[in-house]
């Protein structure tokens, strides 16, 4: 199967705090959603969620880095959605769009510096 993913992602649960900002219908009426992401990357995650959040929705990101209790602020769109329980459980894939190059950059860094102290 060909790997679509541009960065290495970090499979690590991280406190998210996803706001809602657009999307073209369907959304939830709860603006503000605290949840989970499941993995991480430079270029996207992979959240879990308990609100159904449709394709192409846009949210704003507050990602709190677990190891160094670090928030990092991203903008995100909705690229995929797959129900866990209906109406209690979703996972959601993010792109991450119009985000600085220095939240991207810090993604990557942490990234880096997990993936070498789990070498260690």
């Amino acid at each position: 199967m060909y790997e679509k993913r541009k960065a290495p992602r970090l499979k690590q649960e991280n406190e998210v705090t996803i706001t809602v900002l657009s999307g073209r219908h369907n959304l939830p009426k709860e603006k503000v959603i605290h949840n989970l992401s499941k993995d991480v990357s430079a270029s996207g995650a992979r959240i879990q969620a308990h609100l159904f959040l449709p394709i192409d929705t846009l949210l704003k990101i507050d990602i709190t880095l677990k190891t160094v209790q670090q928030m990092i602020t991203v903008m995100g769109k909705v690229k995929w959605i797959k129900i866990i329980y209906e109406d209690e459980s979703y996972e959601a894939g993010l792109e991450f769009v119009n985000t600085s190059s220095e939240a991207i950059k810090k993604i990557g860094d942490y990234i880096s510096w997990k993936q070498n102290s789990n070498k260690s």
